[in-house]
């Protein structure tokens, strides 16, 4: 069976490193962004609205995949903790969780959301919609 982790996009971002990201959509520095999907899953956008609240899944291309623990929040002062008890990008699989809003969608295939913490360049691999009473 071939089984393979593909982007069906990537993010175009204000945040240039992940320096100056902040650690999660809901703090200060989290921005609107676009998401450029491949032509290819453009019908796959088909009956989503602006307004609309989305969870979008990325790859951290640039984080470091060996960590299993990690000082929470990047905080040195604080004990290291194991890394499946974080949301740090640094992990094995490191794969990102943004809860975000459509704000709108540009034509052939780009979503316009907010807030993201996502640098520039990161790869987009699924795109899902927050379950209703969530």
């Amino acid at each position: 069976m071939d089984m393979q982790l593909i982007a069906i996009g990537h993010v175009r971002s204000s945040i240039k490193n992940k320096e100056s990201a902040p650690k999660m959509e809901s703090e200060a520095g989290a921005v609107r962004a676009r998401i450029e999907l491949d032509l290819a899953y453009a019908q796959g956008l088909d009956s989503m609205e602006p307004g609309a609240r989305l969870e979008l899944f990325t790859w951290f291309h640039q984080s470091d995949r060996t960590p299993l623990m990690v000082h929470p929040r990047g905080a040195t002062d604080k004990p290291m903790r194991g890394v499946f008890t974080t949301r740090s990008p640094n992990r094995p699989n490191p794969i990102g969780l943004h809860r975000v809003t459509l704000v709108a969608i540009e034509e052939p295939a780009t979503l316009i959301v907010e807030p993201l913490e996502a640098i520039d360049g990161t790869p987009v691999i699924d795109i899902k919609p927050v379950p209703k009473g969530s």
